[in-house]
């Protein structure tokens, strides 16, 4: 076995001790790769190679490169190698170059390693310039102070002197008054911004902002747009200072009349309140609805489609003039179907309602017509009659007497009776009169049957039937041979 020379041995005693000295005055591993950070700042022109990268203002890490975005531009790309005990760094993270104190010179990266519930990001991720700033110098201060913007504050003060000049100080004091409302509704209206849930309602509001902003902030070529707009408003504005001059008068008068509105919308607040609140699990239980509507609205639309309504077009079309005709034929029937229901209401039914003098037998006195209809039917002629729980059905010849009471003595005291008027529609017609005189029957006048031309037979029951119920057989007649000639022409 050969053995190393005493010089050999010696170099390799001064490389592992050079070795050791590294790892023990060096943290950094130069056999590991090390995390690198990426981040774009607008002007990195303070910020050196070998800038310390500090959290909470302890070294993690140090820049070891910049580097132009892009030629003649001052934003720059930011290398940086961040040290384990500055991990992780999550996706919000935050990057500010600021200057160190008086005595360490130069500048340092403050680097904000963002919060938690955050994705963290992995070596060699870049942060964009939203997420970055750098340091305002004086210089910049005195190049934003040029011409045209020192034009613009000489402007915008002359128009306050303008604004305070007049009353100025004593309508400052006129003002006050109106201060002591205006803190209270201010107050009110502070108070209401706390919501209902204070902690969980900021944090709600604080979220939507952080998506609103950030989403402004992403898209920076909008938000330029949205500046460039905002300036062309505001001097469309400016050229109109005559007429905003003569509105601010007239916004007085608008206030006054505006308050009895603003106050009656006060009032109803509590009750809106209290319905947002009723209506807060309709709302939060308007997802299932919505979901087990939408297989109705699917079958819906399906059946709106043109293919469904096309058949559905080409039934009713074959079927429109029957329906048209039948319309038409019903209308005489719905005509008549009304005056026998205005008959029934206004003559029928009051008449069956009035009461009966009966002073021969008391226990039936003054009794409802309908309740004696049926006591009239036991002298005809062929009666039978059939009695439920809800009604009587009578079945009779109708064989006329040959003697009839009259029922009244008529409206001028004669003999005649009260003329029969069927050009009169039933509904209009008065109400018999039921109070007739008391009495025996014979002590009433009576008419005498017609016979066309021969006498009756003593205690026949037979009789010539009266002009009217034959002229009124002869029309049901003809009435119901229309009905059958119409049902054979179908």
């Amino acid at each position: 076995m050969s053995r190393l020379s005493p010089f050999k041995t010696g170099v390799l005693v001064i490389i592992v001790i050079a070795v050791a000295c590294f790892f023990a005055f060096n943290p950094s591993n130069p056999l590991s790769k090390p995390y690198e950070l990426h981040a774009l700042f607008h002007d990195a022109n303070s910020i050196k190679a070998r800038s310390p990268v500090r959290i909470a203002g302890v070294d993690v890490g140090k820049v070891t490169k910049i580097e132009p975005v892009e030629a003649g531009s001052d934003a720059a790309r930011v290398t940086m190698e961040i040290q384990d005990k500055g991990l992780p760094i999550h996706r919000d993270a935050q990057l500010k170059i600021r200057p160190r104190i008086f005595l360490e010179g130069n500048f340092f990266v403050d680097l904000q390693p963002g919060s938690p519930s955050e994705p963290e990001l992995e070596s060699a991720s870049t942060v964009p310039t939203t997420q970055t700033a750098s340091p305002v110098q004086f210089g910049e201060v005195l190049n934003a102070l040029q011409s045209d913007t020192r034009e613009d504050l000489q402007t915008f003060l002359r128009e306050y002197s303008l604004a305070l000049s007049g009353k100025g100080a004593a309508g400052f004091n006129e003002s006050i008054p109106f201060w002591k409302p205006a803190y209270r509704d201010s107050a009110i209206a502070s108070e209401a911004t706390l919501g209902l849930e204070p902690d969980r309602d900021i944090q709600r509001i604080l979220r939507g902002q952080a998506r609103t902003f950030g989403a402004l902030a992403a898209d920076e070529g909008a938000l330029q747009r949205l500046v460039v707009n905002l300036n062309t408003t505001t001097a469309a504005l400016a050229r109109e200072d005559v007429a905003l001059e003569a509105s601010i008068p007239e916004l007085r008068d608008t206030l006054e009349a505006a308050m009895p509105s603003l106050a009656s919308l006060n009032a109803s607040f509590p009750a809106l309140r209290a319905f947002a609140a009723d209506a807060l699990p309709g709302v939060e239980s308007s997802d299932e609805t919505l979901a087990a509507g939408v297989p109705f609205i699917q079958q819906l639309s399906a059946l709106v489609s043109p293919e469904e309504l096309g058949g559905a077009a080409e039934a009713l079309r074959s079927q429109t003039p029957a329906l048209v005709a039948l319309t038409e034929g019903s209308i005489p029937l719905l005509e008549q179907a009304r005056a026998l229901s205005a008959c029934t209401n206004n003559v029928l039914v009051p008449f069956s309602e009035q009461k009966i003098p009966n002073p021969d037998e008391p226990e039936n006195d003054n009794q409802e017509a309908r309740l004696q209809f049926g006591r009239g039917f036991v002298g005809l002629s062929g009666e039978s009659r059939l009695a439920d729980a809800t009604n009587q059905f009578f079945h009779a010849g109708l064989v006329f007497p040959g003697n009839r009471v009259r029922p009244g003595p008529p409206p001028d005291g004669g003999d005649t009776p009260p003329p029969h008027r069927p050009d009169v529609p039933c509904e209009t017609q008065e109400l018999p009169d039921l109070h007739a005189p008391g009495g025996p029957i014979s002590a009433f006048p009576v008419i005498a049957a017609a016979t066309s031309g021969r006498q009756p037979l003593a205690g026949s029951r037979t009789t010539a039937r009266p002009r009217a119920f034959v002229r009124t057989a002869r029309e049901l007649r003809r009435g119901l041979d229309r009905v059958f000639e119409r049902r054979a022409e179908r």
